[in-house]
Parts: structure tokens; sequence; C-alpha cells
């Protein structure tokens, strides 16, 4: 999109998790989105994605007068992340479903390499001082599930003296219905996809201890190089997604955390196929990180970005904060954005990442971190914010 000036827009896009979930299509257009980013959650991962079922979801966006910009996400099988005696086999369904995807005329897709879970929290429901609720990450509470109830060996190691000390403090505190609670939050995944178990966790740790940050580096590179072909023929941009938190957690290694994870990846497969999502949540996490300067680092290989914000406390606790109020300095990061994408032939899409559930969503059954009306807030906060930026540098 042009504005009157010119200037392209960024592509203003929405994550929809498909037809069961709570947000309508109706309403993402009502809110102001032109572009919907989807998956074909329904599908175990490492299955193939048939141009049908792909064709399926597509025709159900346009038909709703939305346009499907990204793909998110083609997930990556563990037998690729571990490289274990399937790879070849899951790599192969990885390749077709890739072509399916471009035969479908979807060319950028979305991905994380983090090993067993996703994305990962330990309270879903943090109450704010304005009565809204917020995704919350607490470092005594996953060291209580690490050390507890994973009880994994030599867990007290991996905190602070300072987080152990808390953790001590608050033991009474995690009652059965607190360690019921806790255990399913931290093991939850995917909304849609399913739960992991604390069992095939401690079985996932004997898997990764021996591989490790540098064994997981070399099978991302693997991956990589194994559908780059496919990827060059087709015009697919892949677009890794930062760790989330970008910290080793529960003894999972971690490779996509900072600025050195991301240009090693990006110069391991020098190819212009292996781009980055750049997430402004989950490498703000990381008092380490500066997130401008990543951007500006590696933002020729930027091709989507989710944009939310994080406030962190002394411990390195945090909670997602409101979308231009946190640690991330989203003024700048949008700045950059807007300089990048007019050196695009095509704008770069972006979407509000989570959003705190408020007003009339906090009477209603919603996917963590992706009701309407926050995510709607926030989308109006940074269109707001990067029309400013437009109209300040066209005057």
């Amino acid at each position: 999109m042009i504005n009157k000036k010119g200037s392209m827009k960024l592509t203003q896009s929405w994550r929809w998790y498909g037809p069961n979930d709570p947000v309508s299509l109706s309403d993402i257009r009502q809110a102001g989105a032109s572009g919907v980013v989807s998956a074909l959650h329904q599908l175990p991962h490492g299955e193939i994605w048939r141009e049908d079922q792909i064709m399926e979801r597509k025709n159900m966006i346009e038909a709703a007068g939305l346009e499907w910009v990204i793909v998110e996400s083609l997930p990556i099988h563990e037998a690729i992340k571990t490289r274990n005696g399937d790879v070849e086999h899951y790599l192969e369904n990885y390749r077709i479903s890739l072509r399916n995807l471009a035969a479908c005329g979807l060319k950028t897709i979305c991905y994380n390499f983090m090993p067993v879970l996703d994305w990962t929290r330990t309270d879903l429901a943090y109450a704010l001082p304005n009565g809204a609720k917020a995704l919350y990450f607490d470092w005594t509470d996953i060291a209580f599930f690490d050390q507890h109830i994973l009880k994994r060996a030599g867990a007290e190691k991996s905190y602070s003296p300072e987080i152990n000390a808390e953790l001590l403090k608050r033991l009474d505190e995690f009652d059965n219905e607190k360690r019921r609670q806790l255990e399913e939050v931290v093991c939850m995944g995917v909304p849609t996809e399913g739960s992991v178990s604390v069992e095939s966790l401690r079985e996932s740790l004997e898997i990764y201890r021996p591989i490790g940050k540098l064994g997981l580096r070399k099978n991302l590179a693997y991956f990589l190089e194994s559908i780059a072909d496919v990827c060059e023929e087709e015009g697919i941009k892949m677009t890794l997604h930062p760790d989330d938190p970008p910290f080793p957690i529960l003894g999972l290694p971690r490779i996509a955390s900072n600025l050195e994870d991301l240009q090693w990846i990006l110069e391991e497969v020098d190819k212009p196929f292996n781009g980055i999502c750049f997430c402004t949540g989950s490498l703000g996490a990381g008092p380490f990180n500066d997130l401008p300067r990543i951007l500006r680092t590696i933002g020729g290989r930027v091709y989507f970005a989710h944009l939310r914000n994080v406030k962190k406390d002394a411990l390195g606790n945090f909670h997602e904060s409101d979308h231009l109020e946190g640690d991330v300095d989203m003024v700048t990061v949008m700045r950059e954005l807007v300089r990048l994408n007019q050196e695009r032939s095509e704008p770069i899409p972006f979407r509000p990442d989570h959003g705190h559930q408020m007003l009339d969503d906090l009477e209603k059954i919603t996917n963590p971190g992706y009701s309407a009306i926050g995510r709607l807030k926030g989308l109006a906060e940074l269109r707001g914010l990067e029309l400013g930026i437009l109209s300040s540098q066209n005057q």
C-alpha cells in the first residue's frame, strides 16, 4: 500500500488459527488488517500439506476480503531438529509441502527451531493494574518447575543465586493447584496443537543433552541446506523466529537468541532465501539485546516482523506490556522498519504480536495472547506510529 505522498507502507497483518479461532476473519478485517498469517494447525507436524488443503484455507481467507501473506508456521519435525534416523523422510515431506505452498502462491514461511517447546510462559493471565491480563514469565516459577516437577538433575545450577533464594522464600506457595497450573502452562505448546507431558519432556532432555547448542546449530544448517534448492527454484523466503524467551530453559539449548546467533545462522547458509522474522518481544526479553542495532545489522534479511513489547524487572521476569510502552524502543524499531521497507519492491508484513486480554474479551475463551481487542489496540498504535514516521519524513 502506498500512502498519499508516495511512500510504501508496511503490510498490516493478523494471526489467525483457522476456522476454530474465536477471532473471525470478519473481526480481522474490521480491525483494519489486510493480511492474514495462518497455518494448517490441524495437521500433525511432519505431515505433507496437500495443495487442496492449502487452497481450502486460502480460498476461505480470500472470500473474506483478505490475503494470506505469511505461512506461520510450517513446523519442523523433531526428527529434523535432532537429525535422527527419520530425518530424510521428514525433510522430503517438508520439501514437498514447500512446493505445494509455492504452487498456491504462498512463498514466505515463518518457522522456529526451538526444541520440544514453543514459546514458554509461566502465567497466561497476569493481572495488570488496569484490570487487563497479560502473559508473564517468572524465573522463580520456572525454577520450581525445573527442580520440583521436572526434577532435572543439577537444575539448581542453571539459576542465579538470587533466583534460587527467591524460590526458597516462595516454596510454600506452590500447593497442588499452583503446581498443576504451572505444569499445564509450561507444557502448553502452541495453541490448537496440543501440549507435551512432563515425562516426554524428560525423554527429550536425554536426546538433546549430547546435541547441545553446537549440534542444534549444525542441524539447523543441515535443514536449511536441504531445502535450499526448493526455496531458490520456487522463490520461497524462510523467516526464522527467534527463541522465546531468548535463554536456554529446562536444559534445552537455544540457538536464535541474540545478534551473534542470528548472524551465525545467516552467514552459515548465506543465501537470500534464508531470512529472519524480527520478533521484538522475543528478543526484547533479553537485557543483552539492542533491538535497533540488531535490526540495522541484519535488516536486509528480515522478511517479516512480530511487533510487541515487554517489561522486565530486576530479576529478569517479564510481562508483555502495551505495544508502545515497555523496554523495547518501538519508535526506533519502527523507524528502521520503515526505512528498510522503502528499499523493497514488496512491503514487509508485520503483525501486532500478542495482546492483552481486556474489555469484553475478559469474559471470553481466547487463545493465550491472541484475543481480539488487545491486538486491535496494538495494531492501531503501531499503525499510527508508522503513519507518523512516514508523514514526518515526507514533510
